[in-house]
């Protein structure tokens, strides 16, 4: 099943952000389990989010996934929230 991740940074993380991109993206690598994703932009266009489309089995997998993610525990995000997601269009 799909898992909608939006997580929005702390203000002022962008240093944050860039400093923990590379072992964020290896863990999407390595897990094997993100459908799509990218980061969310602030008025600037700067990156100020992530938005990750997960593809695991239930809620606990996507919270465990969110958990482990290289910018959570950077303590990079302000808030995150999951959702199950349901895929109309694309893939």
């Amino acid at each position: 099943m799909f898992y909608a991740i939006f997580a929005h940074d702390k203000p002022g993380a962008l240093e944050t952000r860039k400093a923990n991109r590379d072992a964020h993206l290896a863990y999407i690598a390595q897990t094997g389990v993100v459908a799509q994703a990218g980061p969310l932009l602030d008025a600037r266009g700067d990156m100020a989010g992530s938005l990750v489309i997960l593809d695991v089995a239930d809620m606990d997998a996507a919270h465990a996934w969110a958990d482990a993610d290289p910018y959570a525990r950077a303590g990079l995000f302000a808030s995150v929230d999951i959702h199950p997601w349901k895929r109309v269009i694309g893939g």
